[in-house]
């Protein structure tokens, strides 16, 4: 287990009118090499859950277990687990503020007082991990397209090589062909280093195509922590709470309904034609 989420709970603004319960009895494990979808609508608590993960936000009660070591306790490293729990906010090219890629990958490495051959190391590694050649290293990162701003300010987080890596909304904003440009690098990334990676994402298409475990929050509570196939079975409930599930999932319940013998749980275009080719030839 690469970390535990015990009993999480935190409170907002705690004591006066304005206060609000954004985690409730939060509990997780996440295990090495897990891509996990996370999902709920706005104000569910999710940001607030991954900015507890790598010690940005202290719970009000509750633990987090990192690698088996509560990070809450007096003299605990809060500096190593930041280096090892990457987090890459919405929006993250905001955050780029160096003159040219270089500086910028490579700051996260240098203030961990690395040797420059490492620094130099860390920096090319991160940059080829998110499909960028060396020849932008020299570039202003200001002058980059769109989808490649956040493909440094993601590399930026790589160079620290964490062991976690939470990603927030990281297509948003961007066109549909830069988004599955994104979201295919990070599943390559899964799949080549089998880093532990939590995407969180509004998009049910997205989640269910890339991750092997959905978490389902809502009013800051866990109510689903299951496979894809098996959250979406229950896709009236998420609707109940302000989401959906993938479109595949309801064209195979209407075709259920008019007759078609096909298995409902399946959530990606993929897993649809074949089940649709399956019940033709059975018509046939």
């Amino acid at each position: 287990m690469l970390m535990v989420i015990d009993k999480l709970n935190y409170i907002y603004s705690p004591g006066n009118a304005y206060e609000k319960q954004a985690l409730k009895d939060v509990n997780l494990v996440i295990d090495e090499g897990d891509f996990i979808g996370l999902i709920g609508h706005t104000g569910s608590g999710k940001s607030t859950l991954t900015q507890h993960l790598n010690g940005l936000m202290k719970a009000t009660s509750g633990t987090i277990y990192f690698k088996g070591q509560d990070i809450y306790e007096k003299n605990y490293d809060m500096k190593s687990l930041r280096s090892k729990v990457g987090l890459v906010f919405q929006y993250p090219e905001h955050q780029l503020f160096e003159t040219t890629v270089y500086k910028d990958v490579s700051f996260g490495p240098k203030n961990l007082g690395l040797e420059q051959l490492e620094i130099d190391l860390r920096t090319y590694d991160a940059i080829k991990m998110v499909g960028l050649g060396d020849d932008i290293l020299d570039a202003s990162p200001f002058e980059l397209s769109g989808g490649q701003k956040r493909r440094v300010a993601i590399a930026g987080v790589l160079a620290m090589k964490p062991e976690l890596l939470i990603l927030d909304e990281p297509t948003a904003g961007l066109d549909p062909k830069g988004r599955d440009e994104i979201l295919d690098q990070i599943a390559k990334l899964h799949r080549e280093s089998n880093i532990t990676i939590i995407l969180v994402s509004h998009s049910m298409e997205d989640v269910a195509k890339y991750a092997n475990r959905l978490v389902v929050m809502n009013k800051g509570a866990v109510v689903f922590n299951d496979t894809p196939h098996n959250v979406f079975k229950h896709y009236k409930e998420l609707e109940d709470m302000g989401l959906a599930a993938p479109q595949v999932t309801y064209v195979m319940n209407e075709l259920k309904v008019r007759g078609f013998s096909v298995n409902t749980s399946a959530t990606t275009v993929e897993e649809a034609k074949e089940e649709i080719l399956k019940a033709l030839k059975h018509k046939l």
